[in-house]
């Protein structure tokens, strides 16, 4: 199995909390970066999403928290797709200390938005192989 998709992230003293760790709003906005940072990779733009008239969606978010993260960490966060068939998929994501410990482990469900219909359309991955250069990026 190849390695997942990833980005390098340091950690950056104003995303700290009161106790020193990451704050958890903060690994939301890694795990998005990761996301667009992935979309961009494999040729998908955000002007191209609208250009087509579709969206990505995040329906559903989960973070564990497993070690916490101090300002000037660097870490990789990973990303990758999973596809059910269904109008929704998942992603997979970790987020790595350089030196290999998990701090944190997020799972979404998300979809593609038809944005005139406002509706999901019936297939996400024929929407983002059709839009992207790299499909294979995407695990398609």
């Amino acid at each position: 199995m190849t390695e997942p998709f990833s980005v390098p992230v340091t950690v950056r003293g104003y995303e700290t909390d009161v106790q020193g760790h990451l704050n958890q709003s903060v690994y939301l906005n890694y795990a998005e970066h990761a996301r667009w940072s992935l979309l961009q990779a494999a040729g998908i733009s955000q002007s191209a999403l609208i250009g087509s008239g579709v969206g990505p969606v995040a329906l559903e978010t989960t973070i564990r928290y497993l070690r916490e993260l101090l300002a000037g960490d660097e870490v990789r966060v990973t990303c990758a797709f999973e596809w059910s068939g269904g109008k929704t998929f998942r992603i997979e994501q970790t987020v790595v200390k350089a030196d290999g410990t998990v701090a944190a482990e997020i799972t979404a469900v998300g979809g593609v938005l038809d944005l005139e219909q406002r509706r999901l359309v019936a297939d996400p991955a024929e929407a983002f192989r059709k839009l992207a250069t790299d499909p294979g990026l995407f695990g398609l």
